[in-house]
């Protein structure tokens, strides 16, 4: 049974930073790994995601130059590295990971990915972030 356990979530004031981390446990590979977020009233939208393999990373436009997505080398952990946090960035964020079933070009947080958001079928219970200004 696969499993993403997320870690790392809290509150902290604008400008400032927080590292998340996430475990994968119980299934072979993924091609992807990601980020996503969902504000309240708001759809879920990508934030960050990285290829298993080849380790290229794919941001939203949102979080570009603040955000930065990594895994460790024995690939179970992914983190996300939070910077200069800004109040909009508040919101319940989990950790994703692909089936490994496809692998081509698609869409992440609005722009061209070889991780393309609708395979991402295992996801984690979720972590809030809460950024006061």
């Amino acid at each position: 049974q696969v499993q993403l356990v997320e870690s790392g979530g809290g509150s902290v004031q604008a400008g400032g930073s927080l590292t998340l981390s996430c475990a994968a446990s119980g299934y072979t590979y993924s091609n992807c790994m990601g980020w996503f977020r969902q504000a309240p009233g708001k759809k879920r939208e990508g934030v960050a995601a990285m290829t298993t393999g080849a380790g290229s990373t794919y941001y939203a436009g949102s979080v570009k130059g603040r955000f930065t997505i990594s895994q460790d080398k024995a690939k179970t952990t992914v983190y996300l590295q939070m910077n200069s946090l800004k109040p909009e960035d508040t919101a319940m964020y989990y950790c994703a990971a692909d089936s490994g079933a496809k692998f081509g070009w698609g869409t992440f947080g609005g722009g061209a990915s070889l991780c393309n958001e609708p395979d991402f079928n295992y996801w984690g219970q979720g972590t809030q972030v809460t950024v006061s200004s």
